[in-house]
């Protein structure tokens, strides 16, 4: 191939790379175009339920959604007298130790924070599948 004078290499970069407008902005905006068209196409297909069918005459039962099956379970535990710990201490406290987790890895190594976030998540984890069982009645 030889070599190039850098007259020859700018011209011969210039020949290789894209421009901004012509070229890059053509194709940016076909792919635009291109994620709009198939997020309207499959909006007609498919579209969106409208929820659960409401029957009026049946007696109305509140369901949290899955997110709170395990603030809502943990409430089952606590008589009245104590209600707010399960619903204000124990949840404040799992957030307070996910929120620290940076804190005690400095302070007090590797091991205690695998183990506090273990086990912030087992908990959370072991009481949204308690009270998912016992919505579906297999518990």
């Amino acid at each position: 191939m030889g070599t190039f004078s850098y007259d020859q290499k700018d011209r011969y970069l210039e020949e290789i790379m894209k421009r901004f407008y012509p070229d890059y902005l053509v194709e940016i905006l076909f792919f635009v175009f291109l994620t709009i068209e198939t997020v309207f196409i499959l909006s007609i297909l498919f579209p969106p339920s409208l929820g659960r069918e409401i029957n009026p005459v049946s007696p109305y039962t509140p369901e949290p959604e899955w997110y709170f099956y395990w603030i809502y379970e943990l409430l089952r535990y606590f008589p009245k007298k104590f209600i707010t710990l399960g619903a204000f201490y124990i949840p404040f406290f799992m957030f307070l130790g996910f929120l620290l987790i940076p804190w005690i890895d400095r302070r007090m190594g590797r091991g205690i924070t695998l183990i506090t976030g273990f086990t912030i998540f087992i908990i959370f984890l072991s009481l949204t599948l308690i009270s998912f069982m016992r919505r579906m009645n297999l518990f």
